[in-house]
């Protein structure tokens, strides 16, 4: 006998397991919040708050007692012709109200906002003694500003107000480009000659010197050649870089 021809046996999908059905009574019931319990802080970090505030207390308590206890009782000024000692306090910040323990550059600064004053040194004695020691500057010549008003420079130009007894010093004066540092560094390297006066234009320099005129076009011939001035007391004189020319 044949056997029999195996046949094909159609297999369906397995069944699922169905997904469980919610309970209505769970999904009604809400949530209880979680509890919060109130923060309770460490003793010793209290401890150490109150200590921070006592000790900052006592450190301001004792600024306000040295700024009474410490006042500035004494000064001493020296070194000012020009400014009087009430001028020099003003400037310093110098008050008996002030406390000498806080007193220090930052108020003598003062001092510098005064064209007359050069440099200065404060120097503090414990317990309420302040000494200041100026170094002035002092009118070197007598400057005829473009407007016409003659004023009193110092050796570096600083315009000094109020400056007294001037009329001996030299007098600058011109016109074109500000030649006021040139002139007074000449006037410094001419100081044995007596000039009396110089005028600058852009292209030259005129000096008086006693009774006679010495001009120049280049200033480093003048330093060159000074010495033909006292050579020829009586006659104008014209410098140039190659030599100098002598009129009688």
């Amino acid at each position: 006998m044949r056997p029999e021809p195996r046949r094909n046996r159609r297999v369906g999908p397995e069944p699922t397991a169905s997904a469980p059905t919610p309970d209505p009574a769970l999904e009604a019931e809400p949530l209880a919040p979680e509890p919060v319990y109130p923060t309770v802080r460490p003793r010793h970090r209290v401890r150490r708050r109150v200590l921070a505030l006592a000790m900052c207390l006592l450190v301001l308590g004792g600024a306000v007692g040295a700024w009474y206890a410490l006042p500035i009782r004494t000064v001493t000024v020296s070194g000012n012709a020009h400014l009087s000692a009430q001028e020099v306090k003003a400037l310093a910040g110098l008050s008996p109200d002030f406390g000498w323990l806080y007193y220090g550059a930052w108020r003598a600064r003062g001092l510098l906002d005064s064209p007359w004053v050069a440099s200065a040194v404060v120097t503090r004695t414990f317990p309420d003694r302040v000494q200041v020691q100026l170094t002035e500057r002092q009118p070197r010549a007598r400057w005829r500003q473009p407007g016409g008003k003659i004023v009193a420079v110092a050796a570096d130009a600083t315009v000094l107000p109020g400056a007294r007894k001037t009329e001996s010093l030299p007098l600058i004066e011109g016109w074109g480009p500000n030649r006021v540092n040139e002139v007074l560094g000449l006037l410094d390297a001419l100081a044995r000659y007596n000039v009396q006066s110089v005028a600058y234009t852009p292209t030259g320099l005129t000096l008086k010197v006693a009774n006679r005129r010495v001009w120049t076009g280049d200033v480093q011939a003048l330093l060159k050649y000074a010495g033909s001035i006292s050579m020829y007391p009586n006659s104008e004189i014209s410098i140039y870089p190659w030599g100098v020319s002598v009129q009688e």
